[in-house]
């Protein structure tokens, strides 16, 4: 009995590892091919009307496809803020908008006239710290997130004006074409130096950076 214990054990064990093998094999094979396709796609993963955050000359460019509804963006904003932190005259952040969830289309273009006002960074935070709110993904309470922007000093008045003019409109559809043909379909997404995350965790985005970072200086 305890032989045969012994055999099912050792063949569970045999099993579980050769899972774990095919596993780590199976997303090297998924990052070397999306490493491979953002490469080929270089210029769609910056565009000239992207939203940068950092010395614009920096070596290091992390991007990152974000939805302002997405809650693991929110959770993931001081991971990103930190790093820029880490690496203040190394790093840049460009963000490029994934709408995927209801009312995100609408949010994204109220942070599009935020930047307008020079007021991008304090209306993104508000619109983040007040998420939980309005970014029900069933039925968002836009209401309250456009009360989020205005609570941090955005002109109403030149907002709705810039939300229903084509040009928002454009650029929010050019980011869509650009993550569909990078074949993104979650946020938030990462790409660093055109890299993309072995896996996803704020571990990796924090390696890769550092690793981005060091070759910059060789």
């Amino acid at each position: 009995m305890i032989h045969r214990k012994y055999i099912i054990a050792l063949v569970l064990g045999v099993a579980l590892a050769a899972f774990a093998v095919g596993a780590s094999l199976y997303q090297s094979h998924v990052t070397s091919n999306q490493e491979q396709h953002a490469a080929g796609q270089s210029e769609r993963l910056v565009r000239m009307h992207s939203p940068v955050i950092g010395p614009r000359e920096a070596p290091v460019t992390i991007v990152e496809f974000f939805d302002p509804a997405c809650e693991t963006c929110r959770a993931f904003y001081p991971v990103v803020k930190d790093l820029m932190q880490r690496y203040p005259s190394q790093v840049r952040l460009v963000i490029r908008y994934a709408p995927f969830h209801q009312g995100s289309g609408e949010v994204v273009k109220l942070l599009e006239s935020a930047r307008l006002q020079d007021r991008y960074l304090v209306v993104l935070e508000s619109l983040l710290a007040a998420q939980p709110q309005w970014a029900d993904h069933g039925n968002p309470n836009l209401a309250l997130a456009y009360s989020a922007a205005e609570q941090a000093g955005l002109d109403m008045a030149r907002a709705r004006a810039d939300i229903a003019s084509p040009t928002l409109e454009a650029m929010l559809q050019q980011d869509v074409q650009d993550l569909t043909a990078l074949k993104v379909d979650k946020t938030p997404t990462f790409f660093v130096n055109g890299r993309p995350l072995p896996s996803f965790g704020a571990k990796q985005l924090a390696e890769l950076v550092a690793q981005e970072v060091s070759k910059a200086g060789k």
